[in-house]
């Protein structure tokens, strides 16, 4: 394997890695190991659970806004698709991740739920693999599109 294939081959397996620990981490959400503390660092109360739903919802919302405009564009992949195009309308006039942002405050609102350091954790580690795969997506969206650093200092989050 020449350096260049192998160099392509360690890229492209940096974006599966990360596609593939961003879902699973938001597939462990969705099960209780009963071999994983689940202790509460305080108890919940009703105001937290509707705050958590609230957020919940708030977030799902804006990733169901995002998708829709992302249209074809969309992928997990942190490398846009072959034909694509720089989106910068409906909410992504805003913010230049919201998908990414959603998934990160539906985990915070699950915590928020569960207010357990099992789910602090998850958010946690979600928030560190999206903002490893912003930043690789970014540089990605700089070399295809001549346009995004202007969309980049125009849309700050």
């Amino acid at each position: 394997m020449s350096k260049f294939q192998l160099k392509h081959f360690f890229k492209a397996s940096y974006d599966l890695m990360l596609v593939f620990l961003q879902f699973f981490i938001i597939g462990l959400h969705f099960f209780q190991w009963e071999f994983i503390p689940q202790k509460q660092i305080i108890q919940s109360s009703p105001f937290s659970y509707f705050l958590g739903i609230f957020i919940i919802i708030i977030a799902f919302t804006i990733m169901l806004l995002s998708i829709k405009d992302l249209g074809k564009n969309l992928s997990p992949f942190p490398r846009p698709i072959n034909n694509s195009n720089l989106v910068t309308t409906g909410i992504y006039r805003f913010t230049r991740h919201p998908m990414y942002y959603s998934l990160v405050f539906i985990s915070f609102g699950v915590f928020i739920i569960r207010l357990s350091i099992y789910y602090l954790f998850l958010t946690i580690s979600l928030a560190l693999i999206i903002k490893f795969k912003i930043a690789l997506e970014e540089k990605y969206l700089m070399n295809k599109f001549k346009n995004y650093l202007l969309y980049k200092n125009e849309v700050k989050v």
